[in-house]
């Protein structure tokens, strides 16, 4: 019985992140169903970070993948209106960030303007 629940609980956190990027991929306008597919998946994910497809050939090179992922992860979720905080999560939570901005209530190409200076 130990042993279902310990294959049980991975199995059930992948599925709901896969579900989580499902939705923030339909939500940027792009195929849900890219979510599932290896190296596409990151492609899309570049694109709806707002960045060139050429980061996708960054982030397979080790230790220059690390500053790809921080970057789009910036993008992502500066595309959907969240902060800085918002991408630290994404970094190093996924796991609960994607859902939380898949099935909350952000929406794509909310990017705050820059502030402007008081006059």
């Amino acid at each position: 019985m130990s042993g279902l629940i310990v294959l049980a609980v991975p199995i059930l956190l992948i599925v709901v992140v896969i579900a989580g990027v499902w939705k923030v991929f339909e939500k940027a306008g792009q195929p849900g169903w890219a979510a599932i597919i290896p190296i596409y998946n990151l492609y899309v994910l570049t694109q709806v970070a707002g960045m060139a497809w050429w980061w996708v050939l960054l982030c397979m090179i080790p230790f220059v993948n690390v500053i790809g992922f921080i970057l789009i992860s910036l993008g992502v979720a500066k595309n959907f209106g969240k902060g800085a905080g918002f991408a630290v999560g994404l970094i190093f939570l996924g796991f609960i960030f994607y859902p939380i901005l898949g099935f909350g209530d952000a929406v794509y190409g909310t990017a705050s303007p820059a502030p402007q200076p008081a006059a």
